[in-house]
């Protein structure tokens, strides 16, 4: 006996309301560690940052933040790439699949905000206060990267809300489609290169600091590998073009122009 039409829309009703919560949680997930984040990179308002906290013997607090910051990777670019959203899809409904994938992401950081071990041995400390003052405002301009460079493809695509409220409204999500607004033109990953500032601009780095440092910008240089695979195997030569017109991470003075047609890319 087949379900009634009635008893199907209010199941479809709830399901969607039930999506929207999910994701709207997600996101203020997001919202509460990307704002802890710059403070713990800081040592800014939170209660434990890179820098304070608890410690350990070197050797120990080196393998235990070498183990948080791989966790937070392996994470972070297993679950993004086509392959493994293929196969967790079969288990999760894909319209919550990237607020999923945000809470995890959110939860592996929290994770790692709570076990870091603070190693405060100075590896460089600037005393002029010009100096420090422009290596804040470097870090700062980082950080509003970030920001606006998800606003510039398309901020509640990535974090997973438009995906939750197309199935509250029963809608069907356009396809991907390849643009560079305004940031993109000048590198292909301004978001990258903001996490690169945010995290190299202090006027006091730490050895802790530098291993989260160095260990971010080495994870960003694979990530960014692999993203643009994923992106070459969706739009193939209109990307091969965009690599060989505007830089990775470091914009140059002169690039050709870019020859893209409107929308946005969303990884």
């Amino acid at each position: 006996m087949s379900e009634c039409p009635v008893s199907t829309l209010r199941l479809s009703v709830r399901g969607g309301v039930a999506a929207v919560a999910y994701g709207l949680f997600a996101y203020l997930g997001f919202l509460g560690t990307i704002l802890y984040a710059i403070g713990f990179v800081g040592n800014l308002w939170v209660p434990k940052s890179i820098d304070s906290g608890p410690s350990a013997p070197l050797l120990t607090a080196l393998t235990m933040n070498i183990a948080l910051l791989a966790l937070f990777a392996v994470q972070h670019s297993v679950m993004a790439r086509p392959a493994f959203k293929g196969w967790w899809t079969r288990y999760v409904p894909a319209a919550v699949e990237r607020s999923t994938y945000v809470i995890l992401s959110s939860l592996a950081l929290v994770l790692l905000f709570w076990q870091w071990r603070a190693l405060p041995m100075s590896v460089w400390t600037v005393d002029n206060e010009a100096g420090r003052l422009v290596l804040s405002l470097l870090s700062w301009s980082g950080w509003a990267t970030v920001f606006a460079s998800t606003f510039l493809i398309n901020h509640f695509e990535l974090f997973g809300l438009k995906q939750v409220f197309a199935r509250a409204s029963r809608r069907v999500l356009a396809g991907p489609v390849f643009s560079t607004p305004l940031l993109y033109r000048m590198v292909r990953h301004p978001l990258y290169l903001g996490f690169v500032f945010a995290f190299w601009a202090t006027p006091d780095m730490t050895v802790g600091h530098l291993l989260f440092a160095l260990a971010t910008t080495g994870y960003i240089l694979v990530a960014i590998r692999l993203e643009e695979r994923d992106l070459i195997a969706v739009f193939g030569d209109q990307y091969r073009h965009y690599q060989r017109d505007v830089p990775m991470l470091l914009p140059l003075v002169k690039r050709r122009s870019v020859r893209t047609p409107a929308g946005s890319v969303t990884p």
